[in-house]
C-alpha cells in the first residue's frame, strides 16, 4: 500500500464554515483524509482565526461521507481534561460512523495558557500526558464505570454512555525518544510533522511495527510563485522554529518576535511555493522514505484552498498515484 494523501482543515487560518466547505471540497477532489488543528490561538495575528476544532469537525463528520477525519492535535493535559476528551471523542465517532482518529499530544503553551494555570516544565507535561492518554483509553474501551486517582487527574465514576462499538483509535504525536516509546506502547497511530526515521524506527521497535504513520507538510500553491512565496512568508515563517521553541512561546507575539529575521528565500526552501507539481512529491517522498503512510498537505492561506482544491484534482493527485499509490 503506497502512502495516502490527507487535507488540512486549519483552524488558524479560516473559520468554521469555511473549513468545513473546504473538506467537502477535500473530499470530493479525491483525498483520502482530513486532519485538523485543534487551537485557542493562531501562532500569528495575520493567520486571524481560531475556531473550536471539535464543533467544527462535528459539522464536517455530517457533511462529508467517505473521508476519513483526525485531531492534529488534541492536548488533554490543561484546556481539555482527558475525561471530556474521550466523550468527545466518542460522540464525534459516532457522528463520522468509524472515520474518526483522535490524535493526541503534548500541547503548546500557545493554546493551553488561556486557561491560567501556567505551563509546566517539559518532563512534567510528558508525565501528565501519558496519564491522560491511560485515562482516555480506559473510558473509551469500557462499558462499565471508571474511577481512577492518578498523580495528576482523578476520575470519579467516569462513563461514556454513548461509546462507539468499533472503539476510537489514538494517535499520539511524538518529537524524541520519550513520546516515541509512549507511542509505541499505547498508540494506534504514530504523528509527526518532520520525515525523520528514527521516529517510525523507533515507533515499531517499541510495539507500532505495522500501525499507520501520519506527517504534514506545508505547501503554497498560487499560479504566481512570487505572491506564493511572500504568502508563505507571512502566514507561516514561525513554521522553522522548531518545537522546542513552538512548544514555549505564550503568544503570538512571542512567534511574530521570533520569526522576525526569517527572510521570503528562508521560507521559500522549505516549504514548496508555487504551482510545480514535482516539488510536492519530491518534498513528499521524504516522508515516504521515512516510513510514513499518510501526508496530510497544508496549504496556507485561507482564503486559496478553492484553487488549490482544484489543482490538486486536476494535476496533483495524479502525479501522487502515479508516485506513491494509494
Amino acid at each position: 500500500m503506497g502512502m495516502q494523501l490527507g487535507y488540512t482543515m486549519m483552524t488558524e487560518q479560516a473559520g468554521p464554515k469555511d473549513l468545513v466547505s473546504h473538506v467537502v471540497g477535500a473530499e470530493e477532489a479525491g483525498f483520502d483524509f482530513a486532519v485538523c488543528s485543534d487551537h485557542y490561538f493562531p501562532w500569528l495575528d495575520e493567520m486571524g482565526h481560531a475556531p473550536n476544532a471539535w464543533v467544527t469537525l462535528g459539522a464536517a463528520a455530517h457533511a462529508t461521507s467517505r473521508i476519513d477525519l483526525m485531531t492534529y492535535v488534541t492536548c488533554p493535559i490543561l484546556r481539555y481534561r482527558p475525561a471530556v476528551v474521550a466523550q468527545q471523542a466518542a460522540t464525534l465517532q459516532l457522528l463520522a460512523d468509524g472515520r474518526f482518529t483522535l490524535g493526541l499530544g503534548a500541547g503548546e503553551n500557545l493554546n493551553e495558557h488561556v486557561i491560567g494555570e501556567g505551563w509546566p516544565p517539559v518532563a512534567v507535561r510528558h508525565e501528565m500526558f501519558a496519564e491522560a492518554v491511560h485515562v482516555i483509553r480506559e473510558l473509551l474501551s469500557t462499558d462499565g464505570y471508571t474511577t481512577f486517582h492518578g498523580d495528576y487527574y482523578s476520575v470519579d465514576g467516569g462513563r461514556i454512555w454513548d461509546r462507539p462499538e468499533g472503539g476510537v483509535p489514538i494517535g499520539i504525536a511524538v518529537s524524541g525518544e520519550r513520546s516515541v516509546q509512549l507511542a509505541g506502547e499505547r498508540a494506534d497511530v504514530l504523528i509527526a510533522t518532520e520525515p525523520r526515521a528514527e521516529l517510525v524506527e523507533g515507533f515499531d521497535a517499541a510495539g507500532g511495527a505495522g500501525k499507520p504513520r501520519v506527517a504534514q507538510m506545508p505547501i503554497c500553491h498560487d499560479a504566481d510563485r512570487d505572491a506564493a512565496v511572500k504568502r508563505a512568508h507571512e502566514l507561516f515563517r514561525w513554521f522553522g522554529l522548531g518545537w522546542k521553541v513552538n512548544a514555549d512561546l505564550p503568544g503570538t507575539a512571542g512567534f511574530a518576535a521570533a520569526s522576525q529575521f526569517v527572510r521570503e528565500e528562508d521560507v521559500a526552501e522549505s516549504i514548496p511555493c508555487g504551482d510545480d507539481v514535482d516539488a510536492v512529491i519530491e518534498g513528499a517522498r521524504a516522508y515516504a522514505d521515512a516510513g510514513f503512510t499518510h501526508l496530510a498537505l497544508v496549504q496556507i492561506g485561507g482564503d486559496q484552498q478553492r484553487p488549490y482544491l482544484e489543482w490538486a484534482q486536476q494535476r496533483l493527485l495524479p502525479a501522487w498515484r502515479e508516485a506513491f499509490g494509494s
